[in-house]
């Protein structure tokens, strides 16, 4: 399929509008219509910088990582329990008697740190954004509207302004080495793709470019790329985040060898080795789902939690719930067109609603979860009533803690498994022919077989032969291409979105795009794991643990696309209602979205699922011990080697990121020596070693503390 600058211009303007839309809503984040807490208020500003710069979700999840902490670290310094992630000191309330406010107002106190640490960390982490302008006079707007001075810059006082400086100082300094590369614009030159370039503009070329199917391959754009926001993208990829194996993680831990994934689902299916049948079915599926998107087609599908979802994890054959789970009436159908539905799920999951990427979506989720009437702020669905503000920094730390860890987990797969996506699958195979019949009576489809050639299935992938190609029949329009393979699927994005619905016909499987904006595509990194399935689940659990519930409050969450309303091509054809009962299930959604759009296959969705359920339980459950002090207080792992010959002591164990520890020795468990002094953990592996003859029958431990005092 060719590309048509008219079109992609119109894409464009298109885009545009929506960016100006979305410019004229973020006022209402600066004087919100309701009372948001101080770190709902800052966690908007964090969303919308996020929909004004380039998607990337991995700088994405970091960025809401980092502001979160600042504002826990912020909050906990005015709780005598809690402790903070990286910065740690006792403050109280100012005597502020002279402004009239009373000398014990803590909720003064702690909005202005917070403020103070997420204005300094936001605008430092954005100031290279493709917005930096309008972000910086955003927040500067904000910090106004809040009645504080930005060029009250100090670090030194014993004032909130001067704490909230030293907390954001002490976020930036500490992760700026994180092995995320923020100084070197996250750029990694440590990777090198295998695959050539695939034109996208010449399908012919795809075999003098790919050498490996089963390994990415950046795509070259013709004229111009856009980002899925409308921001102008480079003309060839680069592998975006592929330097996110090196970055600290939050909760998750790797011992062994540093380069491994945190949580290894194993490698993927192999076109010509391992898995390799599975590898083409799994291609197969996708154009299946591809072929659904035929508006014309009557198919419908009840898409009712009474029916649909509740899946078991890692799987989705989930058959609903039958009644609602929390109020005990029957869910109604809920019957639109299979089509409708798969375009609008793979719109409006593809990188959030508003274009906040999956990390700052379930942010999103979050916030809508907590404003709803029937939530009660009690963590974990127990105990007392907490103030909207500790419920939020709260949420905020498990939320984007699992989001940074979600990041981490799965893009460290994609680095070691560097797995192709769809659109390369699809071209190369059809390139090569057919792989389903090496001796065929037809001796048009038999001179097609290649064992790496595509998966042959009536009516989805078929060879293009002079009687298909006859006139009147269904390859007529191919003939041309007689001994080509055709696929039966979406056509491609038509010239105008607005009018125009690209629809569903026979196509040269050379030419195949997936279900997206011909000049996006598909993402800029590896497909294994899904980081949309990833994300998705460690949100949910995160949800699920915080609230005390894996449903919605009232056990239903809707989201209504309105008719004509979507992006890629005209759309739905009436209103399209998306629903959910539990968090899971959105999560799944999101995860099955991917195969709707063309993006992924099965086996980077449904592993992806299982590793983000174990991320967002971690992440949780880490939260939690800084919440209620445990984190100071937990036990370290040591092991112990003693060598003999060398009379040399080794011990390994567990740190805690951003806390201090110290290693002692003890005789007789009653007088301790130190061996070390405290040190700050920027890693995860505390290791120590010394030649000193009879240590071996000594006792030793571990000593955590906040402020290395």
């Amino acid at each position: 399929m060719s590309f048509n600058p008219a079109k992609s211009f119109l894409t464009k303007v298109k885009q545009w509008r929506i960016a100006a839309i979305l410019a004229f809503l973020h006022c209402a984040f600066l004087f919100p219509v309701h009372a948001d807490s101080i770190a709902r208020i800052w966690n908007e500003q964090n969303l919308d910088a996020i929909r004004g710069d380039i998607p990337h979700p991995p700088v994405h999840a970091r960025n809401l990582f980092h502001v979160s902490l600042a504002m826990w670290d912020a909050w906990a310094a005015y709780d005598p329990q809690a402790v903070g992630y990286i910065h740690n000191e006792t403050a109280t309330a100012p005597d502020l008697e002279a402004d009239g406010v009373d000398p014990e107002d803590v909720a003064a106190a702690r909005a202005e740190a917070i403020s103070f640490a997420a204005y300094r960390v936001l605008a430092r982490r954005y100031e290279g954004s493709v917005s930096a302008v309008d972000t910086a006079f955003n927040l500067a707007q904000q910090m106004a509207s809040l009645g504080y001075d930005v060029s009250d810059t100090s670090i030194f006082g014993d004032s909130p302004s001067n704490l909230g400086n030293r907390i954001a100082e002490s976020i930036l300094t500490f992760f700026l080495y994180d092995g995320a590369n923020e100084s070197g614009g996250y750029e990694d030159l440590t990777y090198f793709a295998i695959n050539d370039p695939l034109p996208l503009e010449e399908p012919g070329a795809t075999l003098a470019t790919i050498f490996d199917p089963n390994r990415w391959a950046p795509l070259a754009f013709g004229d111009f790329a856009l980002t899925q926001n409308g921001f102008q993208a480079d003309l060839i990829q680069s592998f975006q985040g592929s330097q996110w194996w090196q970055v600290r993680a939050f909760a998750l831990s790797r011992r062994d060898h540093q380069d491994d994934p945190y949580l290894d689902p194993g490698p993927p299916p192999q076109l010509g080795g391992q898995g390799d049948e599975e590898f083409k079915d799994n291609l197969n599926d996708v154009l299946r789902y591809s072929r659904m998107l035929d508006p014309e087609n009557p198919a419908t599908i009840n898409i009712s939690p009474k029916v649909y979802g509740n899946n078991p994890l890692g799987q989705h054959n989930g058959s609903g719930y039958g009644d609602n789970p929390v109020t005990g009436e029957p869910y109604p159908d809920n019957v639109v067109k299979l089509a409708d539905y798969g375009r609008v799920i793979a719109e409006f999951w593809a990188d959030g609603p508003d274009s906040e990427t999956p990390p700052g979506h379930w942010n999103v989720v979050g916030n809508e979860v907590s404003e709803h009437p029937e939530m009660v702020f009690r963590i974990s669905g127990s105990g007392s009533i907490v103030d909207e503000l500790e419920w939020d920094v709260k949420l905020y730390m498990a939320m984007n803690g699992a989001m940074h860890d979600a990041a981490t987990a799965a893009w460290t797969c994609k680095r070691v498994y560097d797995y192709g996506r769809p659109l390369v699958m699809c071209r190369y195979m059809g390139l090569w022919g057919q792989s389903s019949y090496a001796d065929h009576p037809d001796p048009e489809i038999q001179a097609t077989y290649d064992p790496e050639g595509l998966k042959l299935e009536p009516g989805l992938v078929e060879v293009i032969t002079s009687q298909t190609a006859a006139p009147g029949q269904k390859h007529e329009h191919l003939s041309p291409y007689v001994g080509s393979i055709a696929v039966r699927t979406w056509a491609g994005e038509p010239d105008d979105p607005l009018t125009e619905a690209g629809g569903v016909e026979w196509i040269l499987a050379q030419d195949w795009l997936p279900y997206q904006r011909d000049t996006f595509v598909t993402p800029a990194f590896a497909g294994y794991v899904s980081g949309h399935s990833c994300f998705s689940r460690a949100g949910a659990e995160v949800l699920t643990l915080f609230t005390g519930s894996p449903y919605f409050p009232g056990g239903l969450s809707e989201h209504i696309e309105t008719a004509g309303s979507l992006e890629f091509e005209l759309g739905p054809s009436s209103d399209v209602i998306l629903q959910w009962a539990s968090y899971y299930d959105a999560a799944d959604e999101a995860g099955i979205s991917r195969l709707y759009g063309g993006i992924h296959v099965s086996p980077d969705d449904l592993p992806g699922r299982v590793m983000g359920s174990q991320v967002g339980i971690e992440a949780y459950h880490m939260a939690k011990k800084y919440w209620d002090g445990s984190i100071l207080s937990e036990p370290a792992a040591l092991e112990f080697s003693y060598d003999e010959a060398t009379a040399t002591v080794s011990l390994s164990w567990i740190r805690t990121i951003g806390l201090f520890d110290k290693l002692q020795s003890s005789t007789d468990l009653k007088t301790w020596m130190d061996l070390t002094d405290f040190t700050r953990a920027e890693d995860i592996q505390g290791q120590f070693s010394v030649q000193v003859p009879g240590m071996d029958r000594n006792y030793y431990r571990i000593v955590r503390s906040a402020t290395g005092l």
